[in-house]
């Protein structure tokens, strides 16, 4: 079960398992994705009918129907990547049980954006989970972790792609383990839990009134997706890519305030200051932070937030 691209790898392990029969893929319904009008399948759908599985899309868990089909399969397992909530009566249909591959160590950042809120805490590793389900929330017996260092400048969007290719062989040497009994559950320790939830669009929006560390963390942990921004006269202008920065001068501006030095682009903060690469500013395209401040003709304070 699973839908984005995060889940692809851990569909094409177990499909290439010999001992592992993937006996249907379960995905959400085809949406519009991108600008275009037509409808297209979820990344996993889109590998499951390139590899002629069975795919059954599915966007409401609590439907009988969907219940009724999984049934059918009799299953042994249900293995969970980047989907939804499965609720209790869904978890009582595999005769082992379900499994989940969580993009954290747990219990550390439970919930729906985990490798976000590593980078964005400033966390210097992070790691794959795989997991028991349970009626909680990310809560459930741990079968296998393994963990990876995050780089002191590495963007969510790398920690993602080197988790994505992390988790299929430890997913499949779980379910391996599983089918054979061998499986120990270890319980998660609730008093060390972390939350990880979704995030909004006033979680993106950054405070230069801290300091330029905290800064930082914030832009890399949003980068590129959904991107970290903050408001320029009114607009939002996105800040797709920073680094940590000498202060070019210790005395210079307020929080917010930008400072165009050598070709570079400094924001200060509170205290410190943060250097900008990347920036897309509102209905223009992204370009370099150098680029778009040498010819922006309107203030060059930032809201500090």
């Amino acid at each position: 079960m699973g839908s984005p691209d995060f889940a692809v790898p851990s569909l094409l392990r177990l499909y290439h398992e010999p001992q592992i029969e993937v006996a249907a893929v379960i995905s959400g319904t085809d949406k519009k994705r991108g600008r275009g009008s037509t409808l297209s399948p979820t990344p996993v759908k889109a590998h499951a009918l390139r590899l002629g599985l069975p795919v059954i899309e599915a966007d409401r868990m609590k439907d009988p129907k969907l219940h009724e089909k999984l049934r059918e399969l009799n299953p042994d397992l249900f293995v969970v990547v980047a989907f939804k909530i499965l609720p209790p009566e869904m978890l009582e249909i595999p005769r082992i049980g379900s499994v989940n591959l969580h993009a954290s160590l747990l219990p550390a950042y439970r919930g729906a954006a985990p490798i976000h809120h590593a980078v964005m805490n400033g966390e210097t590793q992070t790691g794959c989970t795989v997991f028991k389900l349970d009626s909680g929330v990310d809560t459930g017996g741990i079968i296998m972790q393994q963990s990876i260092e995050i780089g002191e400048n590495e963007t969510t969007g790398s920690v993602y792609n080197r988790l994505m290719a992390t988790g299929p062989d430890l997913l499949s040497k779980s379910v391996l383990e599983l089918a054979k009994g061998n499986a120990v559950l270890r319980s998660q320790d609730d008093s060390k839990a972390t939350p990880a939830p979704k995030l909004f669009d006033q979680d993106c929006k950054v405070s230069f009134n801290r300091p330029s560390a905290v800064v930082h963390n914030h832009i890399r942990g949003l980068s590129p997706f959904p991107g970290a921004y903050a408001m320029l006269e009114g607009k939002k202008l996105k800040l797709l890519g920073s680094f940590m920065a000498d202060q070019p001068d210790s005395s210079a501006g307020s929080p917010g305030e930008v400072i165009e030095s050598d070709n570079q682009v400094f924001v200060k903060c509170n205290p410190g200051f943060i250097g900008l690469d990347q920036v897309k500013y509102e209905g223009k395209k992204q370009m370099e932070a150098a680029d778009f401040f040498r010819g922006f003709k309107g203030s060059k304070k930032l809201e500090k937030g």
